[in-house]
């Protein structure tokens, strides 16, 4: 019976590699984000691949100092390219280094502290229990990466967003990393929205207390208590405390909604393109409305024919499955 793998599990193993390597550090445009989700929708073998690598990814990141140090992996010259992209060759050409320097050299390379690699696609959600016992949601297009170590508790929140009820530690805080600031805690339920693109960080504590540091805000970490809100985009920083239905209407996508409340079109679309990984482009006219209501975030359609109703706006799609507005 022949073993070896079949031209087409290469292939996928290829693809995975190329989009875990494509997700650590770095922010897929809408247009890649779409292709990714077509990929895994394609088989379910797809999205275990992805996993694994996007594991192997975090554990091989964590062991290339020592294997480097070691004299085990030479590192290619730094050259010009897109975050922290690594190509198929390269990542496979590092793990066959790093197998090989693990079984014929003989030497021991210190445990990697455990890593975790949550993903998810368009108008998708999940849950998940993290190893310190964390319990985590993310939203739809959410990139999460986590690790555990002896003194902290370190998630890396790429972009997306997700709640956390972390389990109380006092010796080892939680910290939420995000590209527009991070969130540090011990032990309390709390919800982070952000976008790299627009410099975005959205914190809202549900129990407990937090400290916030938006990136780009001179001073010290903004503290949070229950029902408190904070929204920070490039160094503006608004902080507020919320009734009980504002509450809940940010907490709304946890069941598939999204509550807007006389938000302008172009805000409330780019939460509808992001959530689906598609492109909304307006017009001129609906860039100067505002919308409100109860609306199914994974509905795109259902959102797209309430602003042709409520505005007289008619919609179309080109062949990549962008959204245009005339």
């Amino acid at each position: 019976m022949n073993s070896s793998p079949s031209r087409h599990d290469l292939a996928i193993d290829e693809q995975a590699a190329t989009w875990a390597a494509r997700l650590d550090g770095d922010v897929l445009e809408a247009g890649e984000r779409a292709a990714l989700d077509a990929w895994l929708a394609q088989s379910p073998a797809h999205r275990a691949a992805l996993s694994g690598y996007c594991q192997f990814s975090a554990d091989l990141e964590e062991q290339l100092p020592v294997l480097v140090a070691a004299g085990a992996v030479r590192m290619p010259t730094p050259g010009k390219r897109r975050g922290k992209v690594l190509t198929f060759p390269r990542v496979a050409s590092l793990a066959l280094a790093a197998a090989a320097a693990l079984a014929v050299g003989g030497w021991a390379v210190r445990p990697a502290p455990p890593v975790e690699t949550v993903v998810t696609g368009g108008a998708q959600r999940s849950a998940h229990t993290l190893a310190d016992g964390t319990r985590v949601e993310l939203n739809a297009q959410t990139s999460l990466r986590f690790e555990n170590t002896k003194t902290e508790r370190r998630a890396r929140l790429a972009g997306g967003e997700a709640i956390f009820m972390v389990t109380p530690d006092r010796s080892r805080p939680f910290i939420v990393e995000t590209p527009t600031g991070s969130v540090r805690v011990t032990g309390t339920t709390f919800n982070v929205r952000t976008e790299a693109t627009d410099a975005l960080l959205e914190v809202t504590v549900v129990e407990g207390s937090v400290e916030v540091r938006p990136r780009e805000v001179a001073g010290g970490p903004v503290p949070l208590q229950a029902s408190d809100y904070l929204r920070a985009r490039t160094q503006d920083v608004e902080t507020r405390a919320l009734s009980a239905a504002e509450l809940d209407d940010i907490l709304a996508w946890r069941h598939g909604q999204i509550v807007f409340r006389n938000v302008p079109v172009p805000e409330a679309a780019a939460r509808f393109a992001r959530h689906h990984g598609r492109s909304i482009t307006l017009s001129a006219a609906l860039e100067r409305e505002t919308i409100g209501g109860h609306h199914s975030i994974d509905d795109l359609g259902g959102f797209l024919s309430a602003l042709e109703s409520a505005f007289g706006a008619k919609y179309s799609y080109d062949h990549s499955g962008a959204i245009t507005f005339r």
